[in-house]
């Protein structure tokens, strides 16, 4: 399969003018994604969990100009306009143009908004991305009715892979797989798939509550990050461990094995971390305090033999990930042992979720 089949024949209908509002999840990768080839082509494969809670809503209002010279569209965030984002949209469009014709067709008024709290540390390019995808690809089918949804949603996880390497994995739930791996028969590294095989009820409804250890500005971009990988000393041992790890996982999920889960994610956290601490230039992205709730954990977790565990983005903050059944003990460490490390006290309760919606 290559990216030719996403490029469509000529469209059935015409539409003057509309609008589509989606709702799309972030998601938290278990295996992660780290380092990537031209074209937002991943070096190895990942995992994760979609979200619930932490979402972007985005509607797209759209009609016909009188030329087709060029992109016209103007971007707003909870009804105040924001022109500085603008570029990442541009290059966004730029990267899919030949996959949807029609964008220079349409001037587009892109309104969104983040159910989580602005500047909270909370990686949003993943739901609003793909969210943008969504509407874009609901005026595709519109304009060729014929698309099954099977093709709606491939395509779109392409194209949100285009804006932002984990959109892709944010269409669908609850676990959602990017990048070509040999022992799932339909992965691949131009979209995300939903995890394809059994899933024990241990790993049903599981919780995220998500620390805001650190609500700043990114130390580094996820670009900057990535391309970090090239030439990185441990970067092949880094990608055959993640192949490794997913295909453990398979079985986990299976078997409902909480205990080996724990060390493949919390390994897979702190791998992340390690490459960008061993990488030329090198970056600390770990604050004191998420040291602090790390080490409160495990202890927590000796002394209580509780599944608790927990993963990290390229960032402060920490995703403390729990079974359903221990919900009330651990919201209770939580809160008597860990907010106290929180930026302002502020946590975000989440759970695993179904995936994007149409509004």
């Amino acid at each position: 399969m290559t990216e030719q089949i996403f490029i469509p024949k000529a469209y059935k209908n015409t539409i003057e003018k509309g609008s589509y509002t989606w709702s799309s999840p972030s998601n938290i990768a278990l295996v992660k994604y780290w380092g990537k080839k031209e074209h937002q082509i991943p070096e190895n494969p990942s995992i994760s969990f979609t979200l619930n809670e932490c979402k972007t809503i985005t509607k797209l209002s759209f009609s016909k100009k009188e030329d087709n010279t060029g992109f016209s569209f103007e971007v707003f965030l909870d009804n105040e306009k924001k022109d500085d984002f603008k570029p990442k949209i541009e290059t966004f469009f730029k990267r899919i143009e030949s996959y949807l014709p029609f964008l220079k067709t349409y001037h587009f008024k892109i309104e969104t908004s983040n159910t989580f709290p602005h500047s909270s540390g909370i990686a949003s390019s993943a739901s609003g991305m793909s969210a943008l995808a969504l509407c874009l690809m609901s005026i595709e089918k519109a304009l060729n009715p014929d698309i099954t949804n099977e093709d709606f949603i491939q395509k779109t996880s392409f194209l949100a892979r285009l804006g932002s390497g984990s959109a892709c994995r944010s269409l669908e739930g609850d676990l959602v797989v990017w990048g070509k791996h040999d022992e799932i028969d339909r992965s691949s590294d131009l979209f995300g798939v939903k995890y394809p095989f059994e899933v024990h009820q241990n790993f049903k409804n599981y919780n995220d509550t998500i620390l805001l250890v650190d609500k700043g500005e990114k130390q580094v971009s996820s670009t900057v990050g990535h391309n970090l990988m090239h030439n990185h000393p441990f970067a092949k041992e880094r990608f055959k461990q993640a192949h490794s790890n997913l295909s453990t996982l398979i079985n986990v999920f299976k078997t409902g094995d909480l205990k080996a889960f724990i060390e493949i994610v919390e390994s897979e956290a702190l791998t992340l971390h390690a490459m960008m601490m061993t990488s030329m230039p090198h970056f600390i992205l770990m604050k004191p305090n998420t040291l602090e709730i790390i080490n409160k954990i495990w202890n927590f977790r000796h002394k209580t033999g509780s599944n608790v565990c927990f993963t990290l983005d390229a960032g402060a903050n920490v995703h403390v990930l729990y079974p359903e059944n221990e919900t009330e003990i651990v919201l209770e460490f939580i809160k008597n042992e860990l907010v106290a490390f929180c930026q302002k006290g502020e946590y975000i309760n989440d759970k695993i979720g179904f995936g994007a919606k149409l509004l």
